[in-house]
């Protein structure tokens, strides 16, 4: 697969290790661009985005013009239609900076990985050449989340993603997290060596 330029996406749902998969990555040598620091980036700076989700969620969305993290988590990831509200408001700017970014990025190099929680619920898959998939069980997932979300923000949050059953269908790499950091950052190696 050498000489050609390729767009990787790695995903994967809440806590299944995507982000450590793509910090390996990263050390290897490769640019990583991370979709949901964009996301963040784009919420927290663009005042057209702001007034849309004040518009949408409340002036609590937002406090001395810092993102009030726990009360926008609470109202979005309790309803669906709030999701897509959300998703409709971020998405489309997000995928147009990821977008740009690659393209920069590939005048420079030969490969470049985007690490996005999304790709399948944003439509984005069209825009890579290969989908990583990183699963892991859910009892696995939820204890990596248990220091920083409850039970029930976690289910919230796994509950709006598209099922791993319905990923793995999609994605062309499937790699399994049940393990070790060590055995992630073989499967990391792994994925360089096949691409």
């Amino acid at each position: 697969m050498s000489g050609k330029k390729l767009k990787i996406a790695i995903t994967g749902s809440i806590g299944s290790g995507k982000s450590a998969f793509a910090d390996f990555i990263k050390e290897a040598g490769y640019t990583i661009i991370k979709a949901d620091d964009i996301s963040k980036e784009i919420l927290a700076r663009n005042n057209e985005v702001k007034e849309k989700v004040i518009n949408a969620f409340g002036k609590e969305s937002f406090t001395d013009s810092e993102i009030n993290r726990k009360y926008l988590a609470e109202k979005v990831f309790s309803d669906p239609g709030n999701v897509m509200i959300i998703n409709s408001i971020l998405h489309p700017l997000v995928i147009k900076k990821v977008n740009d970014l690659m393209l920069e990025e590939l005048k420079k190099s030969d490969r470049i990985f985007v690490e996005a929680a999304l790709i399948y619920e944003a439509d984005m898959e069209e825009m890579f050449d290969y989908v990583v998939l990183i699963t892991a069980g859910k009892e696995v997932r939820y204890n990596r989340k248990s220091g920083t979300l409850t039970p029930e923000d976690f289910e919230k949050r796994d509950f709006n993603q598209i099922p791993d059953e319905e990923k793995k269908k999609r994605a062309d790499f499937i790699f399994e997290n049940n393990g070790s950091l060590k055995e992630l950052r073989d499967k990391a190696k792994l994925l360089l060596s096949l691409i």
